[in-house]
Order: structure tokens, then sequence, then C-alpha cells
């Protein structure tokens, strides 16, 4: 198995011999190819172009890779990879959703764990083990450093792959973490110099904690595509950088607002933001300081631009939050993070095996109307699992 520093290579080079290929038609298959032999020998026998489906007329699946149940769904540079393109049966899909419908119509044993949609100018990775959440976006001028998203096309199902993988989020997980204790330690500095005693008070530890966990959701949702697009958060602060202070809390405000009840005099680049439920900007904390040089640049150029906090799991969320807890509260309210490693290793056997073999059959049932009830059944089931 190659290691990172050889697969970062292979893909080093990848990048300089495609950089100009544009086009779904003549450059698709030998793009794939080449994109597939940096995790396999023999790429050419492990990839399975122009696979057809019956749709009421027959269609065909750009590329498949079946030891790695991937779908491939390929369009030229310049395509909208979100954008709804008119089918031959009159229904207008985006790619994904094309895709989509592709892998419906394969057996059960071949339908898709992964659908990758490509435009050659980026890679969307949709997981089909959570559908319904947003695809990891990879630039391919990007994927020296990002080949690893990858490694799921690897034949290999080894300890040593998986170690591979968890090395590379353990190093992303540090980085993300040094940048929120960064930005933590100058939040502190600026409370303490605004406070008399010289060391914020609790109030100010729990607004400190609170801006960070908001900031964090933020930096996520704008790799992630939670946001409507890409850097929106940080273009934002970038262009308000003269009061960002206001801009944040402009911001954090939007994040809280149902659209319907939104003034329709706000500022039509804030109306971009989506409303958050969930509670996490239900408030109005207003005990927020002004925003020296210094933090400006942490979160504007080196969170929201220089770092992609998609390329680390959500789940290690928990990890930064508490982190970011002066030492105190985290020990007074016993609160610890724990690995995925450690809590995969807990409820797998206990409930998680027997809940995903059970969602494997009902999504393999071809009546819609059984399928629809099942899963609705299954919700219930899985959350009072996952509740008690």
């Amino acid at each position: 198995m190659k290691s990172t520093k050889e697969l970062e290579q292979a893909a080093k080079h990848f990048i300089q011999k495609y950089k100009d290929k544009t086009n779904e038609k003549s450059d698709a298959q030998s793009f794939w190819i080449d994109f597939l032999g940096i995790f396999v020998d023999e790429p050419t026998q492990k990839i399975n172009f122009e696979k057809t489906v019956p749709l009421g007329h027959t269609s065909f699946i750009d590329a498949y890779i079946p030891h790695a149940k991937t779908l491939i769904e390929q369009k030229s540079s310049g395509i909208d990879l979100n954008k709804a393109k008119k089918q031959s049966d009159g229904s207008e899909l985006t790619p994904f959703e094309q895709a989509g419908r592709y892998n419906d119509e394969l057996p059960y044993s071949q339908k898709a764990r992964y659908i990758i949609v490509c435009n050659f100018d980026e890679f969307h990775i949709h997981d089909m083990e959570s559908p319904k959440d947003p695809p990891q976006i990879i630039n391919f001028a990007d994927l020296e450093k990002q080949i690893h998203r990858f490694i799921f096309l690897n034949e290999s199902k080894s300890d040593e792959l998986k170690a591979l993988a968890l090395a590379k989020q353990s190093e992303l997980s540090f980085k993300a973490a040094r940048l929120i204790k960064q930005i933590q330690d100058e939040l502190i500095a600026l409370y303490a110099a605004a406070t008399p005693s010289g060391e914020p008070s609790e109030q100010d530890f729990a607004s400190i904690n609170m801006l960070l966990t908001r900031l964090v959701f933020c930096f996520y949702a704008d790799d992630s595509g939670v946001f409507a697009e890409r850097d929106m958060f940080g273009k934002y602060l970038a262009e308000h950088k003269a009061n960002m202070r206001q801009a944040i809390l402009d911001v954090f405000s939007m994040l809280s607002t149902p659209e319907h009840k939104r003034s329709k005099f706000a500022d039509p680049e804030l109306l971009d933001f989506p409303y958050t439920n969930g509670g996490l900007f239900e408030f109005y904390d207003e005990n927020i300081p002004q925003f020296n040089d210094k933090l400006a640049k942490l979160i504007i150029d080196d969170a929201t631009f220089g770092f992609d906090f998609s390329l680390i799991s959500p789940t290690i969320f928990g990890g930064l939050f508490e982190s970011t807890l002066n030492p105190e509260t985290r020990r007074s309210g016993g609160m610890h993070y724990t690995s995925i490693e450690n809590i995969e290793k807990l409820i797998k056997p206990l409930f998680l095996d027997k809940l995903e073999s059970e969602l494997d059959e009902i999504i393999a049932i071809k009546q819609k109307d059984t399928k629809d009830k099942k899963l609705i059944e299954f919700q219930k089931k899985a959350w009072l699992a996952l509740l008690f």
C-alpha cells in the first residue's frame, strides 16, 4: 500500500497531466483510469464505463468502480454541479439526483456506497450512508493535499489503510484545535483588558465559549455546503472588517431568524444566510468585544479562508468545544471528549450494527409506498435507540 507521501506525489502528477482537460466525452475515461491508478494496480480492469441501467429507456452510468461500490457522474468543465438540468423524460435533476436515479435501479448487491459527481474542476463526494448530508467538496487544484479523502477507492481494507486515514484526520483535527485555541487566547486577552481585575469573569467565559461554538459552526458551514456559497461567512466578514463585531452579531441574528420573519429592508447579503434551527443562535449575546487586527486575521484569513473545516469529521467538534472551556468549568462539569473509535466500540455491537442491517433491507424494497412507510417506522425506532 502506498504511503501518504506516495499518494500525494501521484496526485501531484495527476494534476499536472489533467489541468487542461475539460471535456466529458473525450477526457472522462482516461481521467478516471489514471485517477483510480493512484490507488490500485491495473485500474483499467477495475472500472466499468457506460454501465447500462433501465429507466424506461436505456441509460448509461458514466463510470462504476465495483470493488469500492462507487458510482461516478462526470460533467464537462464549467457545468454547475448544483444546478438541475432537464432530462430526456422531462424531469429536472441535478447531477447528483441523476446519479441517484441510476443507483436506485442497480441490483442491491451493486448499489453504490459512494457517488462522486465531477466536472474536472471539483469533486463532490456523497456518502450514501448519509445521503441527505452535504457532500465533501474537493477542488481539483487541491487534490495533492486532499487525496486521502478518496482512500475508499483503494482495494485494501487493512488496518494499515484505516490507520492512514485516521492519522490524516488526527493531523487535520490537531490543526483545527490549535487554530481555535489561538482565537480563544486572543478573545481572553481582549476580555481581560476590559475588566478591572484583569481576569475575564465567569459570564465572560460563558460568552467566549458560546462565541467560539458559533464560529466553529460557521467555519464548517462555510466549507461544507451548508451555506449557499462557499466562504460566504468569510467574505461577509472581510467586507465588513471595519466593524467586524457588528457584522458577526448581524450574521448570528440572521441565522436565528426564520425566512418569513426577516425584514425586507435587511442587508441582501445577510438574507442569503439560511435559518438555522436547533437553538445554537436563538439568543442575542452582545457581550462580544471589538475585534482587533490580530483576531480579525485569525478568523478571516486563517480560519475561513486558510483552513477547510469540511476536511475534519464533525464528530470531533466535541473535542474542539471542550478545548475552548476554561479548565475550571471543564473539571466542574466533568466534561471530556470521547474519541470516535471508543464511541463506535460501545454502540456498534450494542445496537448500531443491527440498525444498519435493517436499514439496508428497507432501502432494497422496490415499492415506494412500502419503503416510505418502513423508513418512517425505522426513523422512530432509531431515535428511540439513540435516546435510551
